[in-house]
């Protein structure tokens, strides 16, 4: 994953899921660029490292398990005993489809090649899929 490009954080990045190996994008927010400009620069980073190394490992970025321990739901402000770092993940996506309704997004920003595995995450049920029928009219 690349999120800067020369001088400066890009607005939008992707990652590759481990499980299926396809690219999942994301939007970086203002406060997120500039925390990680300064981030970047105090740490002396050039694009080819990792944005959070291994001390143990050099060459190597930070388990999964390490970044919990680091960032932890706690930064975020809210009550880590009622989220996890898979539920802030599906956050802000599960926020996009009730507002807009678009499951094709929530989707395409999940990472999800089939809709039934999107549909499952998401936990829409038959009554859901009425109701937004119901409100289209043909």
């Amino acid at each position: 994953m690349r999120i800067y490009l020369g001088d400066s954080v890009r607005l939008r990045s992707s990652v590759f899921q481990q499980k299926t190996g396809r690219p999942v994008p994301f939007e970086l927010t203002d406060p997120t660029r500039e925390a990680l400009a300064v981030w970047l620069a105090k740490r002396g980073l050039r694009s080819s490292d990792w944005l959070f190394p291994n001390r143990s490992h050099v060459g190597e970025h930070i388990t999964t398990r390490q970044y919990v321990r680091l960032v932890g739901v706690a930064l975020t402000g809210l009550d880590p005993a009622a989220y996890g770092t898979h539920s802030l993940r599906r956050s802000k996506v599960a926020l996009v489809y009730k507002r807009t309704g678009n499951l094709r997004a929530f989707q395409l920003l999940l990472g999800h090649a089939k809709l039934e595995s999107t549909v499952r995450y998401l936990g829409i049920e038959v009554d859901d899929a009425l109701v937004l029928s119901e409100q289209t009219d043909l």
